[in-house]
């Protein structure tokens, strides 16, 4: 990769592409000058993909292609023309009765469909996979004066032994990834993001912008499970994937993170920025390890993060314009 404008630009893969990260890093890929191919269940979902066609770029250099993440060699001719791949579906529905089957198994599995697609094309440069801080921070032997930093592993059977089934679901698929590219020439880079904030491009809010949304509105059932996160505005997310997908010598994996804050620091903090808000005055205090996130990786490559303010107020900002809160609010 160089900066000499468009022409260096190649042409790059990203799965899921309606998602919420996805639509940012498309968003932001398409800025830059590359040419991306998204994966979708249903290119022909009006509903599911209209945000994508507005993208600056998207009509001349976003094309939208079919592809199952449970279905073999469904990403072989995807990935063909690609020098990279950004892997960011997951899945992400609180399960009903079987978490392994229906979050897990999914999880796992796609991400092996998209590695072995990703083998048959000699022409790839690097894959980076978007895995999650939970499969770092969850063990019970975190030293509250040691930061969690990229050499930690979330441990398999305390997640087990809470139902933690989507920080399991990303645990074992990046291990999977690894293992995969470890026997088999792939460069792959994985980046770690803590609990994502900001602008949802999608109309349909996931259940991290709708868990957000809860919040602000004076519902706690959704995150008092939460206790302490780290948090992390959602366009640094979408740059960072780019930042490690071009910088010759990003290797491994990388932590995002701007601040890390307990449930009762984070609704302090939003009681004193939106008063007119219905915030929850407190959570009951859970008996959760003291952690703090050590992201000098990903800051050594230059990477700097937006403040829980920028978050926020951007995220604020996005649920207003989209009619999920009263503009009284802003």
């Amino acid at each position: 990769m160089g900066s000499h404008g468009e022409d260096v630009k190649g042409r790059v893969c990203v799965t899921g592409a309606s998602g919420y990260l996805a639509s940012w890093l498309i968003k932001r890929l398409l800025i830059s000058g590359y040419h991306v191919i998204g994966t979708v269940r249903d290119p022909g979902n009006e509903k599911k993909v209209s945000h994508l066609w507005r993208l600056e770029g998207a009509k001349e250099r976003l094309s939208l292609v079919r592809a199952n993440l449970m279905e073999p060699g469904s990403f072989d001719t995807v990935v063909m023309g690609c020098e990279g791949v950004f892997h960011t579906a997951s899945p992400v529905i609180k399960p009903t009765s079987d978490p392994k089957a229906e979050i897990i198994k999914p999880a796992v599995d796609g991400t092996l469909n998209v590695l072995r697609s990703c083998k048959k094309n000699p022409n790839l440069r690097r894959v980076v996979l978007t895995s999650s801080s939970s499969t770092t921070r969850i063990r019970d032997d975190i030293d509250p004066k040691v930061p969690v930093d990229e050499s930690f592993w979330s441990s398999i059977e305390l997640c087990e032994k809470l139902q933690l089934w989507y920080s399991l679901s990303k645990t074992l698929a990046e291990k999977a990834a690894w293992e995969f590219c470890n026997e088999n020439p792939i460069d792959l880079v994985t980046v770690l993001p803590a609990f994502l904030i900001g602008p949802s491009l999608p109309p349909d809010l996931c259940s991290t912008a709708s868990d957000v949304l809860g919040l602000l509105k004076g519902d706690t059932k959704d995150f008092k499970w939460h206790g302490r996160m780290g948090y992390v505005h959602i366009d640094d997310v979408a740059l960072a994937h780019i930042l490690v997908y071009e910088h010759e010598k990003a290797k491994g994996r990388y932590l995002l993170s701007s601040t890390v804050m307990d449930n009762n620091e984070l609704v302090g903090f939003l009681l004193a920025r939106y008063p007119s808000l219905p915030i929850p005055k407190g959570f009951e205090v859970l008996n959760r390890a003291q952690y703090d996130f050590d992201t000098s990786k990903i800051e050594g490559l230059g990477m700097k993060f937006k403040s829980m303010e920028e978050m926020f107020d951007d995220c604020v900002a996005s649920l207003v314009d989209q009619g999920y809160l009263p503009s009284v609010y802003l």
